[in-house]
């Protein structure tokens, strides 16, 4: 046996073995894959084991991310810190290999998979934060961000159609450092996908704008080596490289069936697999001589040597460059950015102005822009509507992505998990169903991606219930690890952007309004309490009686309806709530201050789904909401007609008191 198919049937070993033990996972993929991931890792890929997180590094993402134990078996042998027994561990409490690869959990593992084809997306996007960075930061000889992105994907994720909308932009963008490896292996969990997956994908590809390098045998190391070979010469596209294999390869049984795909071999496949790969190893055990051949950690640490010997001469030739580009990956905020954003609010609280929070929203970008050059935008086709662009923005800085919503914001995960830029991108609050799983998977890796989301309520009007948001506020707010903020006015906005670029371990979702709103009067005390999440905006008049709490537009009724009701004599104290989960994150003493646990007597206010306001107004309270779909006409009848009224919220109060 030849050292390679050694090293190869290491992989395939470890990812059999792992999955037996766990008695559950995914072993086809790794098999079937082994002798692209040997050459791939051990010769092409440029990484260092020793130092993971260097920043000129290629990435490299496992779309299909079922085949776990593929990734792992690679960090585990080429070096990385991934010991035999967290293999032994797989898919076990608490294990760094959990069953699909989860960022920060797992050295090496550069982002969550396992919702299929958002790997491909998160490589999109990762890509382009190279191209850009390139492009601000690179100079004549001087190449300090150069490298590619890698990524795997399956039958399965090429089915899904974020493939489509991500691969599509990839070869407009011209991604030419995206190098795409395609495990044509005809089987996904039902059986052979000949009945339901008959596309031509390399022309599909071709179509896209990528150069394909098509019918590479996934299993002839000459054939893979000559096709990696053509996949990092210059370009100026992405690259799809078509590798034929066989899942499960090894398993006499059940190689090229379903039967590899998903679950544990069986102890008797298991022992036939080793005397058909001529494996005389016992479980989990790997021969020294196959450990110091997949060693990666000498090259590994020679390549980033080179890189730092470039680096360091281009920091002397180019010292604020250099600065600014180690700021931007260590993911550090330059000094004094929020000066800016900081004055749009103490402007706009002496200015009393009623505007639409989305044109707040961009009034911040605009003064972000400067101060904060790592921020790049984009929206899904909706750049006006959503305010997301600010005079001025360039390509390098801004970038429209179609009709795009699930596909923009997994490539924007990616350009968050790559470093260097802190994205942003825009569409109508209701379309965020299209996005819904990449906005979770943003919030599960805890990372901290800014959506906004515009058009936020059936006050939007005449286009009725297809796109005036009802549920979506509940889904954002109870998402764990996502905050939510919905401002009222462009104070709140101000605030909510400056709490999203802080943010290091949250995405953000920022709701604003297509409608003008009523600005707000605030005292510095009060103002000091807006980055709270939730404040006393209006103090009641002798005893407390009942709080009304309220959010964005609807801040407005509650304070009008406050007046009402301390005309009639009741002590009526309104509370602003722009964002629910940072109050809630609020120490108790605070809580109690804006809430006290005595006034039983509470109304909640917003133009969305009732029920999640019921965990602050309890089941003595009333929630003045929609529960039903919208409507189709002007916006001001909409909300008339769904009793989104300063009336109703005079009557909830009653009802309470």
């Amino acid at each position: 046996m030849s050292s390679r198919t050694d090293r190869a049937n290491a992989i395939r070993a470890l990812a059999m073995d792992a999955v037996q033990q766990a008695n559950s996972g995914h072993p086809g993929a790794p098999m079937g894959l082994a002798d692209v991931a040997e050459v791939l890792w051990r010769e092409v890929l440029r990484h260092n084991p020793n130092d993971p997180g260097w920043i000129n590094r290629d990435r490299f993402v496992l779309s299909n991310g079922h085949g776990s134990m593929l990734l792992y078996s690679l960090l585990h042998l080429s070096g990385y810190e991934l010991g035999i027994e967290d293999i032994k561990s797989f898919r076990q409490l608490h294990s760094k290999t959990a069953g699909h690869p989860e960022y920060g959990e797992c050295v090496g593992v550069e982002t969550t998979t396992g919702p299929l084809g958002q790997g491909l997306g998160n490589a999109v996007g990762m890509a382009l934060a190279e191209q850009k960075l390139a492009q601000t930061f690179n100079r004549e000889g001087f190449d300090v961000v150069d490298h590619r992105t890698w990524v795997v994907v399956g039958d399965g994720c090429l089915m899904e159609g974020v493939s489509h909308e991500t691969a599509s932009l990839a070869g407009t963008l011209k991604l030419n450092k995206l190098v795409c490896i395609y495990d044509d292996n005809g089987i996904s969990i039902d059986g052979e996908t000949a009945d339901w997956f008959t596309e031509d994908v390399p022309a599909r590809f071709e179509a896209y704008g990528w150069r394909v390098i098509r019918d590479v045998d996934g299993h002839d190391p000459d054939s893979i080596i000559a096709a990696f070979g053509q996949a990092v010469e210059q370009t100026d596209r992405p690259t799809l490289v078509c590798c034929k294999t066989v899942i499960g390869l090894g398993a006499p049984n059940k190689q090229g069936t379903a039967e590899a795909h998903g679950a544990a071999l069986g102890e008797k496949e298991v022992a036939a697999t080793r005397l058909a790969l001529n494996w005389g190893h016992a479980p989990f055990e790997i021969p020294e001589r196959i450990y110091a051949q997949w060693d990666c950690r000498p090259r590994g640490r020679e390549l980033q040597q080179e890189w730092e010997t470039l680096f360091a001469a281009y920091r002397e030739s180019y010292p604020e460059l250099a600065g600014e580009l180690t700021r931007r990956m260590n993911r550090e905020l330059p000094e004094n950015w929020q000066a800016g954003i900081r004055k749009v609010a103490t402007d706009a609280q002496a200015a009393m102005e009623p505007l639409e929070t989305r044109k707040s929203s961009q009034r911040c970008l605009a003064a972000l822009a400067d101060s904060l050059p790592e921020l790049f935008g984009g929206s899904a086709d909706l750049t006006g509507s959503n305010g997301t662009k600010w005079p001025g923005a360039g390509a390098d800085r801004y970038l429209s992505y179609g009709v795009r919503e699930f596909g923009m914001t997994a490539i924007t995960n990616g350009m968050v998990l790559h470093g260097g830029l802190r994205p942003y991108s825009g569409t109508f609050l209701v379309f965020m169903e299209y996005a819904r799983n990449a906005v979770r998977l943003a919030a599960l890796m805890q990372i901290p991606n800014i959506f906004v989301y515009t058009h936020d309520s059936v006050a939007l009007g005449e286009d009725g219930p297809t796109h005036q948001p009802i549920e979506q506020l509940t889904n954002l707010r109870t998402t764990p690890g996502l905050t939510t903020w919905r401002p009222c006015d462009t104070v709140e906005s101000a605030v909510a952007w400056e709490s999203a670029l802080t943010s290091s371990k949250r995405p953000s979702a920022l709701v604003f309004t297509r409608q003008k709103t009523a600005p707000q009067v605030r005292d510095d005390e009060i103002l000091a309490n807006v980055s709270r999440g939730g404040y006393v905006l209006v103090v009641e008049q002798g005893e407390l009686e009942v709080v009304i709490i309220a959010t964005g537009s609807e801040v407005e009724l509650a304070v009008t309806a406050a007046s009402v009701l301390s005309n009639e004599g009741v002590g009526v104290r309104v509370v602003s709530m722009p964002s629910t989960d940072v109050f809630l994150a609020e120490d108790e003493s605070y809580r109690e201050s804006v809430l006290p646990r005595a006034v039983k007597a509470r109304v909640a206010v917003e133009a969305g789904h009732p029920d999640y306001w019921y965990r602050f107004v309890g089941l003595d309270g009333a929630v003045v909401g929609i529960d039903t779909f919208g409507l189709s006409a002007p916006g001001d009848t909409v909300m008339e007609t769904l009793g989104m009224t300063v009336d109703n919220v005079v009557q909830a109060a009653r009802s309470v008191l």
